[in-house]
């Protein structure tokens, strides 16, 4: 039965609770190790982003705390840096790779990078199409080849989504490195927790890329699409 598959278990929900979890606790990890360890220069999450922030001339890009912990965002919307409490007056390596990163955001939409404007344009189709997509892959398991076939075209704004937020994640990542060295914040020689903790969070898009792929291909398989089973 469709309900209770253990196909399902044992081909998706296993594996993607694996990926995402380990990804996960890759990321608490690295964060909680290098949360502990400082730097020269002794500043905090919050004085390193309004750093780069002002060096870039973007004064008018607001720093506020967020809820939550990891919970740090950049709203390209209201032009706001969100970080969470950890981030914000944490005076460590941790604290600061992840403010510099959500930096790296601001200077992404101020410099018009067209990956970070294709993913703001993403959120509502791939919000609304997404589930609509899921329940046709479902029901289409019980009616037709055919409606889970447009089901996975449909779920596929999730993936289009994620795909694209993979280079908008590692540039912002990259442009942060860049900028804790260019201007003092983290020393060559203590960059060594900042690659950690980013390359931590960056494994976490990727588990969330391989999670919808395996979602996808299942129905596609299961439905007789590929594999010649159904």
């Amino acid at each position: 039965m469709y309900f209770f598959d253990s196909m399902y278990f044992l081909l998706v929900l296993i594996p993607s609770l694996l990926i995402a979890g380990g990804a996960s606790m890759l990321v608490r990890s690295a964060f909680n190790k290098y949360s502990k360890v400082g730097m020269r220069s002794g500043m905090s999450g919050g004085e390193a982003a309004r750093l780069i922030l002002d060096k870039a001339g973007l004064y008018n890009v607001a720093i506020q705390s967020a809820h939550g912990r990891l919970s740090d965002h950049y709203d390209p919307r209201t032009q706001t840096l969100a970080l969470s409490a950890d981030v914000l007056n944490g005076r460590s390596l941790a604290a600061v790779g992840v403010a510099a990163h959500e930096a790296g955001h601001a200077l992404q939409h101020a410099k018009n990078y067209a990956p970070l404007h294709v993913r703001s344009a993403l959120v509502p189709l791939a919000g609304v199409l997404s589930p609509i997509g899921f329940y046709a892959m479902f029901l289409g398991l019980f009616l037709s080849k055919y409606l889970v076939l447009a089901g996975v075209i449909l779920f596929g704004s999730v993936l289009l989504f994620q795909l694209v937020t993979l280079p908008v994640e590692f540039d912002a990542s990259a442009r942060a490195k860049r900028q804790l060295v260019e201007h003092g914040i983290v020393g060559t020689d203590e960059m060594t927790g900042v690659h950690a903790v980013l390359n931590a969070a960056a494994l976490t898009y990727v588990a969330a890329v391989m999670s919808t792929l395996l979602t996808m291909v299942y129905y596609l398989w299961r439905s007789g699409l590929i594999g010649g089973r159904r």
